[in-house]
C-alpha cells in the first residue's frame, strides 16, 4: 500500500492525463475551461466542478460532488485521480471497499493509481 502525502503532487503526467480527457468533454459540449489549462501545467486544477475526478478505464471522466463513505468506480478507476475533498480518499481494487487499500490521497492531490480502483472510501470530515 502505497501513502501519498497531503500536498504531494506525483508529477505533471496525471495531470495532463485528466486535462486532455477534460478538454475532449469540452469540445464535445461546446465549452472551454480554465481548468484545463491549469492542469496541463502541472498545477492541481483549481476548485471548480467536481470535488473528486478520475479518468476511468473507459477513457471517460467521472466526477463525484461531496462524496461520503465508500463508492463505487464507475467506468473502472483508473490512472489520473484529482482530490478536491476535504479528506482523504482510499482506493480498494474490490467492489464495496473490501480487501486491503492500494493507496491514500489526501486532499488536493492529483496522483495516478495503478493497475485500477473499483472503489474509492471518502473520510468523514466537518
Amino acid at each position: 500500500m502505497r501513502d501519498t502525502r497531503i500536498g504531494r503532487r506525483a508529477g505533471a503526467a496525471p495531470a495532463l492525463l485528466l486535462a486532455a480527457a477534460t478538454v475532449a468533454v469540452a469540445a464535445a459540449t461546446g465549452t472551454a475551461t480554465a481548468t484545463a489549462a491549469t492542469a496541463a501545467d502541472g498545477t492541481a486544477p483549481p476548485a471548480a466542478g467536481p470535488d473528486f475526478q478520475y479518468l476511468g478505464q473507459d477513457d471517460q471522466v467521472h466526477g463525484l460532488t461531496a462524496p461520503k463513505g465508500c463508492v463505487a468506480a464507475e467506468g473502472g478507476g483508473s490512472r489520473a485521480v484529482t482530490n478536491h475533498t476535504r479528506g482523504t480518499a482510499t482506493f480498494y481494487r474490490e467492489p464495496g471497499c473490501a480487501g486491503a487499500p492500494v493507496e491514500r490521497l489526501g486532499p488536493g492531490t492529483v496522483t495516478q493509481v495503478r493497475p485500477y480502483f473499483a472503489s474509492v472510501r471518502f473520510s468523514v470530515t466537518g
